[in-house]
């Protein structure tokens, strides 16, 4: 730490979100390369970021994976993995056609998702998907259906403009990574215009981004800055630095710590500190560390509920 820096600012106070960072299906998703790598060897290509995080896609690229955008750009003969966002039906079509050896790395939550607008169109159901447009779980979902048989829903305005009959049979379906209020309310007004509307079984909104969602309202009132470390492209840790700034506190997205600048912390005793879904551990204690170069820090942690899940790899990689 700067001696002459730390004797002219107090101390800072740091209260560290719980749950925080990587959720079951990112630890899953990694896992599936690192072991893929071990049973094929280098190269293993992964097609789009396996997660929404630059650290984790720099370090597998340094064990040997190589991330691509198309299928087309995977040689012939060389295994693939799809990342945990999911793919449209028609990708591991493709690759069984080339007779690639293919694994899947989708979030199980997600894959359910998938298998419920299944189950809305055998049941004769429109779907009313309320996501953000060209993300790649809203890609990947509309993926798995015929397409004209789902619309996608991102605002308020968006339901009010249906323009389907009053008793049309429809289904709603999420992506899983929202904010918990905006999706709340967006599904109250697509009940209140169709009563009828069928809903999935359990909520679509996984565990993690709303358990993440809770711990960062936790900690935001508390707080004269929250930091959420996160990718810009990761809608759970955009989500997180917007949970925070309703409860009215200044919040910032950052991927690095080196990203702090030392003026951010001018009039900040208590600093919040988050992590999206897919930001390793090692990101949060480097945060941490540097803010020890401006000012002496103090550490809390905020535990708002406790992770246990875990979710199996694919066969390929268990037999």
């Amino acid at each position: 730490m700067n001696a002459s820096l730390s004797a002219e600012r107090p101390p800072l106070r740091v209260l560290i979100a719980a749950p925080r960072g990587f959720c079951a299906g990112v630890e899953r998703a990694i896992e599936i390369v690192e072991k893929a790598l071990v049973r094929y060897g280098p190269p293993v290509y992964v097609r789009h970021e396996i997660v929404h995080n630059r650290f984790v896609v720099d370090s597998l690229k340094a064990k040997g994976a190589v991330f691509v955008e198309e299928l087309d750009e995977v040689p012939d003969g060389a295994p693939v993995i799809f990342s945990a966002h999911g793919v449209p039906k028609s990708v591991p079509a493709a690759a069984t056609e080339r007779g690639l050896d293919w694994l899947d790395a989708t979030c199980p939550l997600v894959s359910k998702v998938h298998r419920e607008a299944e189950r809305h169109i055998a049941a004769g159901r429109h779907i009313l998907f309320v996501g953000h447009a060209g993300h790649p779980e809203v890609v990947g979902t509309f993926g798995q259906v015929p397409e004209g048989t789902i619309t996608l829903i991102e605002t308020l305005d968006d339901v009010a403009a249906l323009d389907f009959a009053s008793d049309a049979a429809l289904a709603y379906l999420t992506q899983t990574t929202l904010s918990v209020d905006d999706t709340a309310a967006i599904i109250g007004a697509i009940s209140d215009r169709f009563p009828q509307v069928a809903g999935p079984k359990a909520e679509d909104i996984c565990y993690a981004t709303s358990n993440r969602q809770d711990a960062v309202k936790r900690i935001a009132p508390a707080s004269d800055l929250v930091l959420v470390i996160g990718a810009p492209n990761s809608s759970n840790s955009q989500r997180l630095v917007e949970v925070a700034q309703r409860a009215g506190t200044p919040a910032r997205l950052i991927q690095r710590a080196t990203e702090i600048l030392p003026d951010w912390l001018d009039g900040v005793r208590t600093l919040g500190l988050s992590a999206g879904a897919s930001a390793p551990e090692q990101l949060v204690r480097e945060v941490i560390d540097h803010l020890g170069q401006y000012r002496e820090v103090s550490e809390e942690e905020t535990i708002s509920a406790r992770e246990t899940i875990t979710f199996k790899l694919p066969r390929q990689l268990t037999v």
